[in-house]
């Protein structure tokens, strides 16, 4: 039997991740595919969200009106700790043959894969299936290929790859949905409509058990945690730190906080930093997370805050805040400054 494997997060599982499942299953002509939420991916910070075996009921209730081919597996969860791919293939690899397995994924992890632990062995005992991705293109040619791979290709024909480790790596075009599972989540915060976007199952599980709800009755005052996050990055000597007060006009947030970074490094830095002391004081990550991995635009989502983080030069480029002008000015001050110099 040719088995795949279709890992993720799935927070929550949608439509998009229902039609690669169909057309991977019919293009590539396997038999079986292992649906496998991971606990925690270790490339990603984690964010605010439904536990594990939420997830994983999630996408059982999402499978539920489709193919049996798809099976929702919990040994990443069973497992605990960091998902790592590598752990799950040689698991598979002690009853179904490298020749017969195939790891399925979105060009953007694909690019990125040099990032994942062992990839070298993941291209050894598997075969890859890659995706399309909205924003993103298939390669063309084996120059258009990621740099870690290129001496690894025997052959390039077309959307097919034979590796030199014995396995082959397969491009699939999906008609992609347009949407993530991030935009989902804002939009069940803020009450909007997500019916088009989500297995009816997976929609009637989120509402019954209260999942995605607002943050604002666990942070409260988001003036006050405007302040305390600005102050955080104060601290950590982050430069042009500036909020708005966004109240009243119509806007993504309540309130938005902008401060850069003296290069990508400190930018990333400072978004996680600030994230950890989030967490330590109020108990809750963001509801979304970009951009941390390069540090050139760090975009943290805490609902009625939205914090970006710019390494300097790219946010001169951008002028954000030419955006807020109807917004009131919070006039921030640093206050290890102020202490300081008294």
């Amino acid at each position: 039997m040719k088995i795949g494997i279709f890992g993720g997060s799935f927070n929550p599982p949608h439509m998009g991740h229902i039609n690669s499942l169909n057309t991977v299953l019919k293009k590539a002509g396997l038999d079986k595919i292992h649906v496998m939420p991971a606990v925690q991916n270790p490339l990603k910070l984690p964010v605010e969200g439904p536990t594990p075996e939420q997830r994983l009921e999630m996408v059982k209730k999402s499978l539920e009106s489709y193919s049996q081919h798809f099976v929702a597996d919990d040994q990443e969860i069973k497992r605990g700790g960091l998902s790592y791919t590598i752990d799950t293939i040689m698991n598979f690899r002690k009853k179904t043959a490298a020749e017969d397995l195939y790891l399925i994924m979105g060009v953007d992890n694909f690019e990125s894969l040099n990032e994942w632990k062992d990839y070298k062995k993941i291209l050894s005992e598997t075969n890859l299936i890659v995706t399309t991705r909205p924003g993103f293109d298939l390669p063309a040619d084996q120059d258009e290929l990621p740099a870690f791979i290129k001496d690894l290709v025997a052959d390039f024909d077309f959307n097919f790859i034979e590796l030199t480790t014995g396995r082959n790596i397969q491009f699939l075009t999906l008609k992609d949905v347009e949407t993530s599972s991030s935009e989902i989540r804002k939009k069940l915060r803020l009450g909007k409509p997500v019916d088009q976007f989500l297995p009816l199952g997976v929609e009637r599980f989120i509402k019954d058990n209260n999942l995605y709800r607002p943050m604002g009755d666990r942070i409260g005052d988001f003036k006050k945690f405007t302040g305390f996050c600005a102050n955080h990055l104060f601290e950590k000597k982050a430069i042009q730190v500036r909020a708005f007060d966004l109240t009243h006009i119509t806007a993504p947030s309540e309130y938005t906080l902008i401060a850069s970074g003296t290069s990508t490094r400190h930018a990333a830095s400072l978004a996680e930093n600030l994230i950890l002391a989030v967490k330590e004081e109020y108990n809750v990550h963001p509801q979304s997370l970009e951009g941390v991995d390069e540090g050139r635009w760090v975009v943290i989502d805490y609902g009625s805050l939205i914090v970006h983080l710019f390494y300097d030069f790219v946010r001169q480029e951008y002028s954000l805040e030419k955006l807020w002008n109807e917004g009131k000015d919070m006039n921030l001050k640093d206050p290890f400054t102020s202490k300081a110099l008294s």
